[in-house]
């Protein structure tokens, strides 16, 4: 059994939100720096240079790459082998997050109440935080930092059976067309197919933690993911929604059995500024 102490944690997650904030993953500035190549647009290339070398800033002056430093999304995945001592895991991440946004002066955007009070909590908690439970006595987190602007593109689809891969592909497209520059593209498209509502809805914020370049493990929905990007490409939204052949860097799909009455879609879309980072403990 693998003893892990709170404080470890809280100071393993705080370094993991300021980490997070000020740099890319390289699949991602990789991912860019393909898409300038594969652009034709002079608006779309000058974006896309844009991104790149503000990326390259943050990284060298490490400063956040983004203002909206986001909700703090955490994907915990807990060893049955791991026993946590001086206090609760959710309170770690927690006190993490709240040091980490503290001290690497990155915006606090989590308000107390979602509609009357609205009154900023000041610390940018709390955090989502999402756990998996495997064998093992490794504890790994995730942090997914969602910015606002890409988060409120996210549309859920109860479909019907019937309606099938089409129905699914025309809803992810005409998602992420009617997203337009809001979320900032070129964008990852993660998309969550089954469950029900809440599942498929955690699906497509999972697949966001994919890496660019990764394929779904299913050939044929390797083949969807390929389509529907080929497609989000012809939107002619392009680098920012200024126009041009880039819409996004990626779709990534994730499933889950359903009932048989049910198709349930969800589409999560992440900016270009893409940002995950994982701890190992």
């Amino acid at each position: 059994m693998k003893t892990i102490s709170f404080n470890r944690i809280v100071v393993a997650v705080r370094e993991l939100c300021m980490r997070a904030a000020c740099g890319l993953p390289p699949d991602v500035l990789d991912g860019l720096k393909s898409a300038l190549r594969a652009e034709q647009s002079p608006q779309g290339k000058a974006a896309l240079a844009h991104c790149i070398d503000n990326a390259a800033i943050a990284a060298s002056e490490r400063v956040p790459i983004c203002q909206d430093t986001g909700v703090a999304v955490f994907f915990v995945t807990v060893g049955s082998e791991c026993s946590l001592t001086g206090g609760a895991l959710s309170d770690a991440i927690n006190e993490g997050c709240r040091r980490g946004y503290r001290d690497g002066y990155l915006r606090s955007s989590i308000v107390n109440d979602p509609l009357f009070d609205r009154k900023n909590t000041g610390d940018n908690t709390p955090a989502l935080i999402h756990y998996d439970l495997v064998e093992g006595d490794t504890l790994t987190i995730t942090l997914l930092p969602k910015g606002g602007g890409s988060e409120n593109m996210s549309a859920l689809r109860m479909l019907k059976p019937a309606d099938g891969k089409d129905g699914i592909v025309d809803f992810v497209v005409e998602t992420v067309a009617n997203a337009g520059g809001n979320p900032c593209p070129p964008v990852i498209v993660g998309v969550g197919i089954g469950g029900t509502a809440d599942t498929a809805s955690l699906l497509a914020k999972r697949a966001l933690l994919r890496k660019i370049g990764s394929h779904h493990p299913e050939p044929r929905y390797r083949e969807l993911e390929e389509e529907i990007l080929r497609k989000v490409n012809t939107t002619g939204n392009g680098p920012q929604g200024l126009g041009g052949l880039v819409t996004a860097l990626a779709v990534h799909v994730e499933t889950f059995p359903c009932h048989i009455a049910s198709l349930p879609v969800a589409v999560n879309l992440n900016c270009h500024a893409a940002r995950r980072a994982t701890i190992e403990l």
